[in-house]
């Protein structure tokens, strides 16, 4: 099972994509996917919930927009350079420590959104 968010932007609803590929409306337990779900049990309170309930769920059409598989994170933390290649092509040494450094929350999208470059922007990684 994938944890999947979709609908129109700002809009997103909470689902799951099933190993067959199908995609169901999970809105019905109540509860998105945010810090709260994943920092208690909201994975298995899903899975516990799905087994009763899947048959009635809503099914998600293909042509549905992904949103941003969470809703409303507090930050995003990133790591840079962090695999070889890519320490490479920027010409740098691998790091001996994480690079981290943090993104605005509103740079998270689904993943056929597009992407909004700053302006003036001259080097998007």
């Amino acid at each position: 099972m994938k944890l999947i968010r979709f609908g129109a932007i700002g809009n997103e609803k909470p689902g799951v994509q099933l190993e067959d590929g199908t995609r169901l409306d999970v809105s019905g337990f109540g509860q998105d996917y945010d810090e709260h779900f994943f920092g208690g049990d909201g994975l298995e309170q899903l899975k516990e919930w799905l087994d009763d309930h899947a048959d009635t769920c809503p099914k998600v059409e293909a042509s549905v927009r992904l949103g941003a598989p969470l809703c409303r994170p507090s930050k995003i933390i990133c790591i840079g350079l962090n695999y070889a290649k890519h320490a490479q092509e920027a010409g740098m040494d691998i790091p001996k420590e994480p690079v981290l450094f943090m993104k605005a929350t509103s740079a998270m999208v689904g993943p056929y959104d597009e992407v909004v470059i700053p302006k003036g922007s001259t080097k998007t990684d």
